[in-house]
């Protein structure tokens, strides 16, 4: 039996290529275009649920403790929308490279980044060894 890998969205099971099957063949395409726009659904309906929120739950506390409360509550939320707006701005660019076929392939050696990777992470446009060189380099900036 072989291992189960998490999605980023529900109900998406990890595809199992065909023996002797193409990298990014029509059938992987299609797998990650379908799991990328469901994924951006999602997030687009927690934007929304997240402005009903605000607009349905904003009190004018009288209480200082309490109006802080709710807007602490609320910041949060909001930068948690934020990044949540960025990712799908960087699905719409993923949805992009599997149109132009580019889709899979490291941006920066252009080696495969591989089924799994691509599954744990769809938007990922670096292979394993360039991701982990760039992050290294990015500690040594830091440093």
């Amino acid at each position: 039996m072989g291992q189960k890998h998490v999605l980023p969205v529900k109900g998406f099971e990890a595809y199992e290529p065909d023996a002797g099957e193409e990298y990014m063949s029509d059938e992987q395409l299609d797998h990650f275009r379908q799991l990328l726009e469901a994924w951006k659904r999602e997030l687009q309906e927690e934007v929304e649920r997240t402005v009903h929120h605000m607009r349905d739950d904003a009190n004018n506390y009288a209480d200082p403790s309490d109006r802080a409360t709710q807007e602490e509550e609320f910041a949060l939320e909001l930068r948690t929308r934020d990044r949540e707006r960025k990712l799908i701005r960087k699905i719409d660019s993923t949805l992009e490279k599997i149109h132009k076929g580019d889709y899979g392939f490291c941006e920066q050696c252009g080696v495969e980044i591989g089924l799994r990777r691509l599954e744990a992470r769809p938007t990922a446009t670096l292979c394993i060894d360039c991701k982990t060189l760039e992050e290294i380099r990015e500690r040594q900036r830091v440093a």
